[in-house]
């Protein structure tokens, strides 16, 4: 069997492959920001004294990281819409990952906060430091520098994630990448292409993560540490 391969029908589609692999970053972005706010505040209601709040922050945790995120998405975009909330597909992307990466970042989290000996906590009230400055300072800054490569890490998962988000014909780029090879029948091309993009895209999160955890943790600067 010989294949030719044909990289130079794949030229004409190039803005969409630039498109596509913009639209995956964006996607991306608002995904880690608002996922990780509601990752932080779901390990603190994990933390809770309320035990129905802990309740309710556990049934969600445990129902999004025991299935898959493709059933997540379809249960958002389809199943919300058979009862009359119809969403766009990029909202319903960002919102379908919101809901995935905010339930993972919050058991990291937690297991960083949980990494802080009480014997700091006790120390910090012994000088007499308020209840939100202890969890801002001895708390949940030591905690997420602790996690924070486990974080790039699950970020930059998501990422790769976005992909599944084809499957409501999301035009990210795996979506592109399916109409450009339905056109030029050119599949080993044109996901070859994609591979190269999500790649580049990886290391171009994991030097932003680097930069961002030099500048965030003084001390990892220091260290010579990153991501």
């Amino acid at each position: 069997m010989h294949y030719q391969f044909d990289f130079g029908a794949l030229l004409p589609y190039w803005q969409s492959f630039l498109s596509g692999a913009l639209t995956t970053i964006e996607i991306t972005v608002f995904s880690v920001i608002i996922g990780l706010g509601i990752g932080i505040a779901c390990a603190i209601a994990r933390r809770s004294q309320v035990a129905v709040l802990r309740a309710v922050v556990g049934v969600y945790i445990e129902a999004v990281r025991n299935t898959p995120f493709i059933v997540q998405i379809f249960f958002i975009f389809f199943g919300l819409s058979s009862v009359g909330i119809r969403m766009p597909i990029i909202a319903a992307s960002v919102f379908a990952m919101v809901i995935n990466v905010g339930a993972y970042t919050a058991e990291i989290v937690r297991a960083g906060m949980d990494s802080i000996h009480p014997s700091q906590i006790e120390a910090a009230q012994a000088l007499g430091l308020s209840k939100f400055q202890i969890y801002r300072d001895i708390i949940m800054l030591p905690a997420i520098e602790r996690v924070y490569p486990s974080l790039s890490s699950q970020f930059i998962l998501m990422m790769l994630a976005t992909s599944i988000c084809s499957q409501i014909s999301a035009e990210e780029l795996t979506g592109v990448a399916n109409n450009i090879q339905s056109n030029t029948f050119r599949s080993l091309e044109t996901y070859f292409v994609v591979a190269l993009l999500y790649i580049a895209i990886t290391y171009l999160m994991r030097a932003a993560f680097f930069g961002l955890g030099l500048i965030a943790f003084p001390r990892r600067r220091r260290l010579g540490l990153g991501v």
